[in-house]
């Protein structure tokens, strides 16, 4: 392994990185590097820093090779989603127009039968727990009933704003001296 020797705006990065970071992996890395950079054995920075010497090595032949960019933690990009996020927007407006305008016979959907749904129209065979990420992911609740209130008749809600109205408005009833006591 070769000796680390850091100029003055290395030096200047490692430590403002170290000391501005909220990542505590980034730091105990900065920090290993600028050990080395002292003088430290491995073995030593290693103790210090709780892990294992291998892993210092690892750090500071990253450190080598690409600067603090190679400190970084890399995340791996994970399993890609069953439900394509294109069918985000066709699922929103199933869930608005409602199981009724699909053929069901039910009030509101539930993550099981918006799933069946989807597989018959698309053929993308997912389980309730998927179709649930999925909705939670976009906002989208299937059992909200704002959604018939969107698609109700506007006179009809108009009557019903003014009858609410019109009961804030009146009195209240006085209260009996027998309920009173």
């Amino acid at each position: 392994m070769r000796r680390i020797t850091l100029a003055p705006p290395e030096q200047t990065a490692l430590e403002s990185t170290c000391k501005t970071t909220t990542d505590r992996r980034l730091r105990d890395r900065c920090q290993a590097v600028l050990m080395a950079s002292r003088g430290r054995k491995r073995t030593e920075m290693a103790r210090d820093l709780g892990v294992h010497r291998s892993t210092v090595i690892l750090w500071l032949k990253r450190y080598h090779k690409r600067g603090v960019a190679g400190l970084h933690i890399q995340w791996a990009p994970g399993k890609t989603r069953r439900i394509p996020e294109e069918l985000a927007p066709t699922i929103q407006a199933w869930v608005k127009q409602g199981p009724q305008s699909c053929g069901l016979d039910r009030a509101n959907w539930t993550y099981e039968e918006l799933a069946t749904y989807l597989y018959q129209q698309t053929g993308i065979d997912v389980k309730r727990s998927a179709m649930q990420d999925f909705c939670q992911h976009h906002q989208i609740r299937p059992y909200r009933p704002t959604y018939r209130y969107l698609r109700g008749d506007p006179h009809q809600q108009q009557t019903a704003r003014e009858e609410i109205e019109a009961l804030k408005k009146s009195p209240t009833r006085p209260v009996c001296a027998a309920q009173s006591k």
